[in-house]
C-alpha cells in the first residue's frame, strides 16, 4: 500500500510524507503505508491540465499496486475552494483507476504551523511566547510570520519537515485546509484498504 505525493516546493519533498504518516497513525495505527514524494514540479506547471496529468502518470509509475496519489499545493492568491476541485476533476478524468486527492493549503503550508504554533514554541529557536494568529490562513506571508519569532529566517528546506513532525495535529485543524488534508488522507487510506480487502 503506497501513497505517492505530488508537491511544488523543495521543502515539501520531505515534509508532506512525514505529516501524512502522522495523520494515518492517528486515524488508524495498524496501517503503515509507504508514503513518498514522487514528483516535485513548480505550481505554474501543476495548475495546467496536461502537466498535472503527466505528473500523476509519473507518480503512478514510481508506485506499486495498490497505490494512491495526493497532490498538495499552496493556494497563494488562488481560492482553494475553486482550485482544488478543478485540479481534482482533471486528475480523476485522467486516472479514474486509482484513488486521488488534491489538497490546497490556504495560503501556504506554513499556515498550518501558525495554527499549531503553541506546539512549536522553543523548536528551531521559535520564541517560547510565539502565539498563533486568530485566523492563521488569512496571513499573507506565513513564512515571514514564523521568521519574526525565530533568531534566523525560517527556511522550508531546513525547517518544514521538522515542524511537520512536531505540530499538534488537533491544533492544526483550526486551519480548515489542514482539516481537509486529514479528511483526504482518511479517504485515500479507506479506498486503499477496500482494494486490498
Amino acid at each position: 500500500m503506497q501513497i505517492a505525493c505530488i508537491v511544488e516546493g523543495k521543502g515539501e519533498e520531505q515534509a508532506p510524507p512525514v505529516l501524512i504518516r502522522r495523520i494515518i497513525a492517528e486515524l488508524n495505527p495498524p496501517i503503515y503505508p509507504h508514503v513518498f514524494t514522487a514528483v516535485r514540479w513548480p505550481k505554474s506547471r501543476l495548475v495546467q491540465q496536461h502537466h498535472l496529468v503527466e505528473a500523476i502518470g509519473l507518480a503512478v509509475q514510481q508506485a506499486e499496486y495498490p497505490s494512491a496519489v495526493l497532490v498538495l499545493l499552496d493556494a497563494d492568491d488562488h481560492c482553494p475552494a475553486t482550485l482544488g476541485p478543478q485540479l481534482l476533476g482533471w486528475a480523476r478524468a485522467a486516472r479514474s483507476d486509482i484513488p486521488i486527492a488534491v489538497t490546497v493549503a490556504n495560503r501556504e503550508y506554513e499556515a498550518w504551523f501558525l495554527a499549531s504554533a503553541e506546539s512549536l514554541r522553543g523548536h528551531h529557536g521559535l520564541a517560547t511566547d510565539f502565539s498563533p494568529p486568530v485566523e492563521p490562513e488569512a496571513v499573507r506571508g506565513a513564512k515571514e510570520r514564523l521568521s519574526s519569532g525565530m533568531p534566523r529566517p525560517y527556511n522550508p528546506t531546513r525547517d518544514q519537515a521538522s515542524f511537520s513532525q512536531m505540530i499538534d495535529l488537533e491544533a492544526a485543524r483550526r486551519a480548515p485546509s489542514f482539516a481537509k488534508l486529514c479528511r483526504d488522507v482518511r479517504r485515500l487510506v479507506e479506498e486503499l484498504q477496500a482494494w486490498t480487502g
